[in-house]
């Protein structure tokens, strides 16, 4: 039997599992084709491949957090109480080589796109009235953007499928050489622009599967702008756009910005409590954690264990016990925030209620209380007593309103336009009525302090480097530590693909510069 190499491939046995769970036990034979009429054969089995998408996309929370984090400098060189972990490491010392490269199969983004091509491709024949067809195939054009924009990104051209696997047959004519960006995006417009056509004009969370729904973990139209915002300043910035890109940012910006539906939280923390989440103004689209459904768990290794807590404070003016504080949290201290990093985030007048809600500084139990390192302490859920347990249900967010004015902040500066009231909202927030308003200076100047507001705002939700590579390369080497990485290693930017993803597919080509 052949075994299955190329990365694209590897979708297939997912969506031959769904139309042979239709056949009799005693009917099976081989399936080396899909049959849409028996995968779509009544509208439950619609809805069941629909919402299939969502609990796929939640499965990369993980990459999505590490693609946009780990990079830039907020978690290089900090303070943690066990061995470091390694991968992450290599991510913020920037290590990559075509021997070590990270991420093999293309992180396995093809999986998730070959489900959401499902659901495009089949969908205008599924048994279902046309607003819902056109609604769902609108918010999975929307999905695939996204998709494809990180894998831009992260790697520059890839392969461009846009059409579910069909047969397993001669895998050699299903080998696939990379895509131009060029290519790239313009096929994230495109989506971009269907999304919209298809959605229509209107914000809704419930869906006609799901018509109760008060959660904002559905793809919708304000997510397909606010992506849209975020899509044209890159190829604005990186792909010769320029200041027409830039507009169009600003419009679709503007829209997500002027719809009542959304506004910042008054209270920083509010945005990431699991008992809040139902309406939550601030989100635009987020992935579902649920108590018994999924937990979220990419942050293991920035915790603390159930020894060592024990043995930890919190507050050295006024010491509270890790373990009382937090007596059901496990897991593992093995990236950390430098002692620098920490001063500059906490050191604020007025304090920074963004800090406050994110982190919490970790000190040895006895005097003189020396800093050990950090627990993150924005996605840890709630304490369940019943259980004597940590729920980690936090929904993560892949935009919301935050975003919206810090993207619309960077578009309106690289128009040679005022930033203010943008950069204002976010700090009255953060500091309250007597926090520093913002003074406009040369367009560099207005991207730091957009860069500045980046990194107290998002910590830990995969932001800050994209921002960092979206202001402009310039910024990225201004704020890395040089030992990492230099303006002389500018293919480092991009990920390398592995040797095994060459030797399989005969039609890759490695990133360049690798």
């Amino acid at each position: 039997m052949k075994s299955i190499k190329n990365p694209i491939i590897l979708a297939t046995a997912m969506l031959l599992g769904l139309a042979a769970c239709k056949d009799k036990l005693a009917e099976v034979r081989p399936e080396t084709s899909l049959d849409p009429n028996v995968i779509l054969a009544d509208a439950s089995s619609a809805y069941a491949l629909y919402n299939g998408v969502y609990v796929t996309l939640r499965g990369y929370q993980y990459t999505l957090f590490t693609l946009g984090e780990m990079r830039s400098e907020i978690w290089a060189n900090g303070l943690f109480t066990e061995s470091e972990d390694g991968t992450f490491r290599q991510f913020w010392a920037q290590d990559f080589s075509e021997a070590t490269a990270p991420l093999g199969n293309w992180g396995g983004f093809y999986s998730l796109l070959n489900r959401v091509n499902t659901v495009i491709t089949l969908f205008p024949k599924a048994p279902l009235d046309v607003a819902t067809r056109d609604r769902y195939r609108g918010e999975m054009f929307g999905l695939r953007a996204y998709v494809y924009y990180n894998m831009l990104r992260t790697w520059g051209g890839v392969p461009l499928a846009t059409q579910p696997l069909k047969e397993i047959g001669d895998l050699s004519s299903l080998y696939q050489e990379r895509a131009t960006p060029e290519m790239v995006m313009k096929q994230i417009k495109a989506d971009i622009d269907s999304s919209l056509a298809l959605i229509g004009p209107n914000v809704s969370y419930a869906t006609p599967a799901n018509p109760g729904n008060n959660k904002r973990v559905y793809w919708n139209r304000a997510a397909t702008l606010t992506l849209k915002g975020d899509v044209y300043l890159w190829s604005g910035t990186h792909m010769g756009g320029g200041s027409g890109d830039f507009a169009t940012s600003k419009s679709a910006l503007e829209e997500v910005r002027d719809n009542p539906l959304f506004g910042l939280q008054p209270n920083y923390a509010d945005i990431f409590d699991p008992l809040k989440e139902n309406g939550n103004k601030e989100v635009i689209f987020a992935i579902n954690y649920e108590k018994d459904q999924a937990n979220l768990g990419t942050y293991g290794s920035f915790l603390v264990n159930t020894t060592q807590r024990s043995t930890l404070i919190f507050n050295p003016e006024n010491p509270v016990p890790v373990v009382s504080a937090y007596p059901y949290v496990g897991g593992a201290n093995r990236v950390g925030l430098s002692p620098a990093l920490i001063a500059k985030l906490t050191g604020t007048t007025p304090p920074d209620s963004r800090i406050a809600a994110t982190f919490r500084t970790l000190h040895n139990n006895s005097a003189p209380y020396a800093l050990r390192g950090v627990l993150l302490t924005k996605f840890l859920g709630r304490a369940d007593p019943i259980s004597s347990s940590q729920i980690y249900d936090t929904d993560f967010p892949i935009y919301r309103y935050a975003d919206v004015l810090l993207l619309l902040a960077e578009a309106k500066a690289k128009l040679g336009e005022s930033p203010k009231a943008e950069i204002d909202a976010i700090r009255k927030r953060a500091y309250g009525p007597n926090f520093k308003p913002f003074v406009p200076g040369s367009k560099t100047e207005n991207l730091n302090a957009i860069l500045d507001e980046y990194l107290r705002e998002f910590i830990g939700e995969g932001r800050y480097w994209w921002a960092e590579r979206r202001a402009g390369d310039a910024f990225v080497y201004d704020r890395i530590d040089p030992k990492y990485l230099t303006a002389a290693e500018s293919y480092k930017l991009l990920l390398p693909i592995s040797v095994s993803m060459l030797n399989n597919d005969p039609k890759l080509t490695q990133t360049p510069g690798y």
